[in-house]
């Protein structure tokens, strides 16, 4: 498949639909985060069920991914956006409506249908209606969606949950998400040339299996720890299938995921430093309010709210690096952000029971300014290099690619700090020699046992961003593969 931009269409209206549908997406990704425990009590069922809104959510959004090339290429651009937009809306109607937990579950799965699809395409929209000389100012507005919706949701999510029904959340994205909708039907325009390829059905059955049974197995581990079978079953079965489903790419004529896109060299290194900061920021994401709420006693909002200022930082910064980046490349945007990740990061090591609430903000602050200059130039270099042929395999590549990390990245840092956590509580009391029966001294142990997981995690993310800095000096301008294809006829783009 070959895509081409029409110079008629305006670009405006179609990068509006587009930040809207996105920004609903990844808003109601994280938004029930914080309203779990309440959602669990009130709908009665425990934590290992209730976790599933949150992980299938992230199950179905990573086995969707791979199929996006597939769907981008047979389907046009305005029929895909709105089925997809639609039924994240669908979805977000039935969690509304939901009386018991099936339907919630199932409303959840609905939705992560919907935004599976909008994403990739998404990012294959905006490499084929800009130029390459502008792509790092469009995707910079893409970067807005992306980072500054999940951050405000558990904002969001901790004012509503301290005074109304957790259905009011849903209730609140379904006028956003009808909007997308609406907004896309008159807006939204077809851009990508689309073909009739053949849907490998045993590739779609393998990359099921393998990046669900993979991801299912990764976040299942930091509750269940890597020993337990399910997690060890997941994992063997997903390697297995997932080793299947790439040598089956590698030598099929039509893959269903294009894993020659890592052919392209700086495609591949900023494939690698994203998923690499994708894991690092996770850190800050799951167990900032571990401690905030745990060990500093703060409330759901309280915790919510300290993590808003770096949101409204990176939403502001997030355009004016992309138009940075136009300019002088992604190296020394992605050189500095990296190394302010890793002080700050660091910073994060040295937590105790008497860190201050400004103090937290304003190291987390400085953290998200350092993140904006990462994420979107990083990604926008890489792409840059493919042939425009491939844009949607190498979207779907890097957006599975960045669930599988995110995926992995919780649950290594999780099952770091429970186990570290655990050990250090067994020496404090062998070496205090405490009664486990005097509960005021355990729950002092506790608090301090936590706190010393809380800060190995971090040493950890602090580990990885160094990683990821030592290969950012590698990241260099490429050539692009500009190739000369036909464009959208103009009738088809005027639907």
């Amino acid at each position: 498949m070959t895509s081409m931009t029409n110079p008629a269409l305006r670009k405006g209206p179609i990068m509006a639909s587009l930040l809207i549908a996105a920004f609903v997406a990844l808003l109601s990704q994280t938004v029930l985060n914080v309203a779990l425990p309440k959602m669990m009590a009130d709908l009665n069922v425990n934590e290992g069920t209730i976790q599933w809104l949150s992980n299938g959510y992230m199950l179905m959004n990573g086995v969707l991914v791979p199929i996006s090339a597939y769907l981008l290429n047979r389907f046009t651009t305005r029929k895909l956006f709105l089925t997809a937009s639609s039924l994240f809306a669908i979805g977000t109607i039935i969690c509304a409506l939901s009386g018991n937990f099936g339907w919630l579950l199932g409303g959840r799965l609905v939705q992560a249908v919907g935004a599976g699809i909008l994403m990739p395409l998404m990012s294959v929209v905006v490499l084929t209606i800009f130029p390459v000389a502008e792509r790092g100012k469009a995707m910079g507005m893409m970067g807005i969606a992306m980072i500054f919706a999940p951050a405000i949701g558990p904002t969001m999510s901790g004012w509503v949950v301290e005074h109304y029904d957790w259905r009011v959340l849903f209730y609140i994205v379904l006028p956003l998400a009808i909007l997308a909708v609406v907004f896309g039907a008159f807006s939204m325009k077809d851009v990508i040339k689309t073909s009739n390829p053949k849907l490998d059905v045993l590739g779609v059955i393998l990359s099921t299996i393998g990046f669900g049974g993979i991801l299912y197995g990764f976040s299942d581990a930091g509750s269940s720890g890597w020993g337990s079978g399910r997690v060890v079953a997941c994992l063997v079965l997903g390697g297995l299938s997932l080793l299947l489903f790439i040598i089956r790419s590698i030598r099929g004529t039509t893959p269903l995921l294009e894993f020659r896109v890592f052919k392209f060299p700086m495609f591949s290194l900023t494939t690698l430093i994203n998923a690499i900061i994708t894991m690092a920021m996770f850190s800050g994401m799951i167990l900032l309010p571990i401690f905030l709420q745990n060990i500093r006693g703060f409330s759901p909002l309280e915790s919510g709210l300290l993590l808003l200022p770096g949101a409204i930082l990176m939403g502001i910064m997030s355009p004016i690096t992309g138009m940075i980046f136009d300019k002088v490349g992604a190296r020394w945007l992605a050189v500095i952000g990296l190394i302010i990740m890793t002080i700050t990061t660091y910073e994060f090591t040295q937590l105790t029971a008497e860190s201050t609430y400004n103090h937290l903000m304003l190291i987390y602050t400085l953290r998200m300014f350092g993140m904006s200059m990462l994420m979107m130039p990083i990604q926008t270099a890489g792409m840059n290099q493919l042939p425009r042929r491939l844009n949607a395999h190498g979207s779907a590549m890097s957006q599975t690619l960045r669930n599988v990390s995110g995926a992995l990245g919780t649950a290594l840092l999780v099952t770091f700090m429970t186990n570290k956590a655990a050990s250090h509580a067994k020496e404090l009391i062998i070496s205090g020699q405490i009664d486990p029966s005097n509960k005021a001294k355990m729950a002092e142990i506790s608090q301090a046992a936590t706190i010393y997981g809380i800060n190995h995690s971090f040493v950890i993310a602090t580990w990885l961003s160094v990683v990821a800095l030592v290969l950012a000096f590698f990241i260099r301008k490429v050539q692009p593969h500009d190739e000369s294809v036909e464009a959208v006829p103009a009738p088809s783009a005027a639907k």
